[in-house]
């Protein structure tokens, strides 16, 4: 059976030297590698399409899923970013009527922050363009390859969180 190697995956064979950690960076190496090409399409698309950033869409999916807000620390946390790009994403988005402002019901020095209607709906329409495309992407794995692949990445995760 033949299959399509890259030109990692050839390096690699023909220069195993089975020494130090060498496995373990080219891993590493092809992890990032399908990430940043993965991250690129997406990002292409949803501003192709949608005319928004990924940062935008990410910042849209975290209150999709608090449907009663955030406060913009937690916010910040979530998209492992600082306090100050998420403020700056939320105020185009409330000028853009996508969010909303609130204070906060118990703390006065808080602000909840929430999709708009308008905002939910735009973020369906993205979102399911958002999944076709994460699809297509990984459409030429044999769907055997899929659960194996998860499983893989569930050690790994498990491994650098033992870390």
């Amino acid at each position: 059976m033949s299959e399509l190697l890259d030109r990692e995956t050839l390096a690699a064979e023909l220069h195993q030297s089975g020494t130090g950690h060498k496995a373990e960076l080219r891993l590493w190496l092809r992890m990032l590698t399908c990430t940043t090409m993965i991250e690129a399409s997406i990002r292409s698309r949803l501003r192709k399409e949608f005319g928004v950033t990924l940062p935008r869409f990410d910042l849209m999916a975290q209150l999709q899923r608090a449907p009663g807000g955030m406060i913009l620390g937690d916010l910040s946390r979530r998209m492992m970013v600082s306090n100050g790009n998420v403020t700056g994403l939320i105020e185009r988005m409330v000028a853009s009527g996508e969010v909303e402002r609130a204070p906060h019901e118990t703390d006065g020095r808080a602000t909840v922050v929430r999709l708009t209607v308008a905002g939910r709906r735009r973020f369906d329409t993205m979102a399911t363009a958002h999944g076709e495309w994460v699809a297509a992407l990984f459409a030429g794995l044999p769907p055997g390859d899929l659960p194996v692949l998860m499983a893989a990445l569930a050690r790994v995760k498990h491994s650098v969180h033992l870390q």
